[in-house]
């Protein structure tokens, strides 16, 4: 008898799983989502559904035709917030090989709505009468429970009502209200709403029926962004003639999704900001608003500035374990309620403080952001923020006292891990043990350095107008320095390690002071914060561009040499085209063009492997001949630091086209 065991397949297991992204269909503008298998359909996989903010209001949507399946052939996105399908009607058709009767799907997504056309193109001689259908399934569940696998088809506790042309469906304070012009609306027992038009498609003609979702929730946190983004137009006019093609596709790509993932807070409609990214984490992340309009900075000052604005009206005050929260802090995101994570017994506060690295990187964006020309009197306004940050990273930043930024959290509900890696194994020794913490990670060293230096030369440059008592002591621009400089040498004499794969700053120390030695990007971030010495930082970089971390498509999060590595960890050897970018920007940063030239090929061939759309991350499979990244299926897209990191590799060819292959 056999003892190999049964497959467990997935839809038997007792664990929910998370959807799946790899295949699906998206069209967005923030705080609007909508994701489709590629027919343009909503309902075959669990991620499918109509969103707005943090509830799927939608999670069936299907096209009928009475007369004919609907076959499709074509899938076009027009943008990020457009995409065309099309397909034939082949019952309704002749006999002969060519196709006649074509059915075309437009769908364009706005802030709280969703349209459609659809319209049935026929080249044959006689009418032809079809009868299309809608079929929606209105929902409501979270966010959260579609992530979590948890969320039921069908939405329990809705009401839905019908009028002539039009239905709307509503629990709570959500609803959508359907509209659709010339059909005839119904209620199914099920509760579902069904819309049908009759069309006569004249010989050679075309006839259409259209019909539109406009979507409402008062527990919204945030709002669309109005108009267009100006990095959109500014960005493609600035590639440089003969640079790689493929430069030009990406960055197109890029900058209409970061146009279309803006978003403000209520009363605030001038300053907008980057969502995280899609579907999950459309809402204000410190983390990766800031490091997107870091990146985003070549081609425009203005979204660096209002994202400024945004975080500092939300900087921490007071001391509160429970949201994390520290006077000066920068948040770590923002929700409409709170976030549970199942399996891994989190539970997050809407308003969340849990980032290590979101405060200094803060001050490190407004510098750069006043060098890159933000007007004087924006940055002066900051001047409080900045001296609140500045005080959290001398004061706050070090919950040990052993002079380094580090994290740990103190609630048993908080995320574990702190930094850019935040998932609760991301920091682990060489052999593959966890660190224990409290964790002081080595970039957020090196993203404090860099903020000192350049908080002490704000505050110089700003002293005779800055607002209010005169600055402490320990925030006078000599003790800044002293203390910045003081970090780097304890930085240079402590984490420094020596493995089989050489020399390198070792990823963190742990709680007992030791450098935790597997080889990570981390070290990459360390490149143009200062707190490496020239030849250090070349030294890193020639050890990032090796095989045991360069795929070919970027860099991986650990190196192959690890014992935790495996190609499809989250952050355990996978490969995030941000990081990538962020190692790049120092490369471009510390002069080292050759370097930042190699690492930006890398992106080029990953972008052209995914379409032009990079997503969140993607594995860690060195590349083959075929071209084709290997997709981390989980992984968002788009995410606005993925879409930025475009504008860091428009940056470096501009300084060196000659050296980007055409």
């Amino acid at each position: 008898m056999s003892t190999t065991p049964e497959p467990v397949r997935a839809a038997d297991r007792a664990v929910p799983l998370q959807p799946l992204l790899s295949d699906a269909v998206i069209a967005l503008r923030a705080p609007t989502q909508v994701w489709s298998g590629r027919d343009g359909d909503l309902g075959g996989t669990p991620v499918d559904g109509v969103y707005h903010g943090d509830v799927r209001h939608v999670s069936g949507l299907t096209l009928e035709c009475a007369e004919s399946a609907v076959e499709y052939i074509s899938l076009a996105p027009e943008g990020a917030s457009h995409v065309v399908f099309g397909g034939l009607l082949r019952a309704v058709d002749d006999d002969q090989p060519d196709p006649k009767v074509r059915l075309v799907r437009d769908r364009r997504v706005a802030d709280g709505a969703l349209a459609e056309t659809w319209s049935v193109r026929s080249r044959l001689p006689g009418a032809v009468r079809v009868t299309l259908r809608l079929r929606l399934r209105p929902d409501f569940s979270t966010l959260h429970d579609v992530k979590a696998g948890l969320a039921p088809l069908g939405g329990a506790g809705v009401k839905v009502t019908v009028a002539p042309g039009t239905a709307t469906a509503s629990a709570g304070t959500r609803s959508f209200t359907l509209t659709a012009g010339g059909a005839t609306v119904t209620r199914t027992p099920d509760g579902e709403i069904e819309a049908s038009w009759p069309l006569d498609v004249p010989p050679g003609g075309e006839a259409r029926a259209a019909w539109s979702l406009t979507l409402h929730d008062d527990s919204l946190v945030v709002r669309g962004a109005a108009g267009t983004w100006p990095g959109t137009r500014l960005g493609e006019a600035e590639v440089p003639p003969g640079a790689d093609p493929r430069l030009g596709r990406w960055l197109a790509t890029a900058l209409d999704d970061l146009d279309a993932l803006r978003l403000t807070l209520p009363g605030h409609p001038d300053d907008d900001f980057f969502a995280a990214g899609a579907p999950w984490f459309f809402t204000l992340f410190g983390r990766d608003a800031l490091w997107a309009a870091r990146l985003a900075l070549p081609v425009d000052t203005r979204a660096a500035a209002s994202t400024l604005r945004v975080l500092a009206r939300l900087q921490g005050t007071t001391h509160d374990v429970d949201t994390a929260q520290e006077p000066g802090k920068i948040l770590h995101e923002l929700r409409a309620s709170p976030l549970a994570i199942p399996h891994d017994d989190v539970v997050l506060p809407p308003l969340y403080y849990g980032s290590v690295d979101s405060t200094p990187l803060w001050v490190c964006l407004l510098a750069d952001a006043w060098r890159a020309g933000m007007p004087d009197a924006e940055v002066a306004a900051l001047l409080p923020a900045l001296r609140g940050a500045l005080t959290w990273l001398l004061e706050h930043g070090d919950s040990d006292g052993d002079g380094f930024l580090d994290y740990i959290d103190r609630t048993g509900r908080g995320l574990a891990n702190q930094g850019w890696k935040d998932s609760g194994d991301s920091i682990q020794w060489r052999d593959g043990t966890l660190a224990e913490g409290p964790i002081a990670l080595c970039e957020v060293q090196g993203y404090a350095y860099e903020a000192a230096l350049a908080g002490a030369d704000l505050l110089e440059a700003f002293g005779s107008r800055e607002p209010g008592p005169t600055t402490p002591d320990a925030l006078r621009p000599a003790v800044l320095r002293a203390w910045a400089a003081d970090l780097r040498a304890r930085f240079a004499r402590t984490y420094w390690v020596e493995t089989p794969e050489g020399r390198y700053p070792a990823v963190a120390l742990d709680r007992h002071k030791r450098p935790v030695d597997t080889l990570t990007s981390n070290i990459g971030h360390l490149i143009g914060t200062g707190i490496l010495d020239a030849a250090e930082e070349r030294h890193v970089a020639d050890l990032l561009l090796g095989p045991a971390m360069s795929t070919g498509f970027g860099i991986r999060t650990m190196s192959t040499g690890a014992a935790g590595y495996w190609p499809l960890s989250y952050h355990g050897g996978s490969v995030w085209t941000h990081d990538t970018a962020i190692v790049v920007h120092g490369m471009h940063r510390a002069g080292l063009a050759d370097q930042a030239v190699r690492a930006v090929n890398g992106l080029l061939a990953a972008a052209e492997g995914f379409g032009y759309r990079v997503p969140e991350l993607h594995g860690g499979d060195p590349a083959t001949r075929a071209g084709v990244p290997t997709p981390y299926p989980a992984a968002c897209r788009p995410q606005a630091w993925s879409a930025a990191a475009a504008i860091t590799c428009l940056a470096v060819t501009r300084s060196v086209p000659a050296a980007v292959p055409g």
